[in-house]
């Protein structure tokens, strides 16, 4: 992956005259867990929550950072989220375990999920875990980032609401739905650091961007999408009625299936175009997950430190090769996140007035203080 502008990497058409408010982490932290504990969510649930939020928006994800508030509060007063529901965990073979979402925060199944894989797979080498009658989970890179924690490799699967035409066809039948997946890098040397994460859409963009330039009142990219009609847009209200575009044609289509089938098909929760979406408060989304984690011991003599010491090797490789003319820098999956966290840890997450306007009515509506902004 190459781009010579890493700090915008996840901004779509930024609006030159959008005055930033920029936000702490640690305000943004303690301002999510106040609006999801008055909405009735347990203080243990809330952390967890608002962790993943803010940590989308640290690493650029803005479009699964804290602005989801809303909608998913939306969700909880028209009565399709349970807020105070816990998912529950069987563990089906020593290696696999089941979850059952109740209809909870996506995140908490999540994470109770790639918990139980990441102690399978300190004992076995390997754990996975399916999860049903769950909710958006918002960025799958905080997941990945768990499994990172524990020094475990992992694949992250979710099935998502219909936004993509399977190839050929013209309906939305498919989501967007996100693969993710992870690697530790060197605990030392040069490379110190240095971890593997993928996180894609298989569309051309993640729908989540769009909603993000309608809040922002921006254009998008005329090979995202097509309005209800299928002609081209760059209106992102118009591409909202009409379907996205796959990546790469036929192959995005058929990870949209991929993602389908290990999320939905495999976990008894909903597939087929039968997710409701996070901002459709019309029905519960029944969104089904599929998680693994994996030692990077099983196949080396050398264990965790040699596949920690070969996955250096490939970064300095990926980094190191040759440049493009116009390229000023090679990027390994998932650092320019985490430059961007970096720097954002330091001066705050940017906002724009109309989105710290939304979270502040959101926060009215239970009695919590307005998103304290630095000043």
């Amino acid at each position: 992956m190459a781009t010579s502008a890493p700090t915008t990497s996840h901004d779509t058409n930024p609006s030159p005259s959008s005055e930033k408010l920029h936000v702490s982490p640690e305000s943004a932290q303690k301002f999510v867990e106040s609006i999801l504990v008055e909405n009735g969510v347990p203080p243990s649930n809330a952390i967890i929550i608002a962790k993943a939020l803010v940590l989308a928006d640290l690493r650029g994800v803005d479009t699964h950072g804290i602005n989801r508030i809303p909608s998913y509060m939306e969700r909880i007063r028209q009565g399709v989220l349970d807020p105070t529901a816990s998912p529950e965990l069987k563990q089906i073979t020593p290696v696999v375990a089941q979850v059952d979402g109740k209809n909870s925060f996506g995140f908490l199944g999540a994470h109770l999920g790639m918990n139980a894989c990441i102690e399978s797979a300190k004992v076995y080498g390997i754990g996975m875990a399916s999860i049903k009658h769950s909710n958006h989970f918002g960025m799958s890179a905080w997941i990945v980032q768990q499994a990172l924690d524990a020094g475990l490799l992992s694949l992250v699967f979710t099935n998502s609401s219909p936004a993509l035409p399977v190839w050929g066809g013209k309906e939305k039948v498919m989501g967007v739905s996100p693969i993710a997946c992870g690697a530790p890098g060197p605990t030392s040397g040069p490379f110190k650091g240095k971890d593997f994460i993928l996180d894609m859409a298989p569309s051309v963009a993640a729908r989540g961007k769009i909603y993000k330039a309608l809040r922002r009142g921006e254009k998008i990219p005329k090979d995202w999408a097509l309005d209800k009609e299928g002609n081209i847009t760059d209106d992102p209200a118009d591409a909202l009625q009409g379907v996205m575009l796959p990546m790469g044609g036929p192959k995005g289509s058929a990870l949209a299936v991929m993602m389908d089938v290990f999320s939905g098909v495999l976990s008894g929760s909903a597939f087929a175009g039968g997710v409701t979406g996070p901002y459709d408060a019309s029905r519960p989304a029944d969104v089904g997950h599929f998680l693994v984690a994996i030692r990077g011991d099983l196949f080396l003599e050398g264990g965790a430190e040699e596949f920690r010491d070969r996955m250096g090797i490939l970064y300095g490789k990926v980094v190191g090769s040759e440049k493009a003319a116009g390229v000023e820098r090679i990027w390994f999956p998932g650092e320019i996140e985490m430059v961007t966290a970096e720097e954002r840890r330091k001066s705050g997450i940017p906002f724009v007035e109309a989105e710290v306007g939304k979270l502040n009515e959101e926060a009215g509506k239970v009695g919590v203080a307005p998103l304290e902004i630095m000043s």
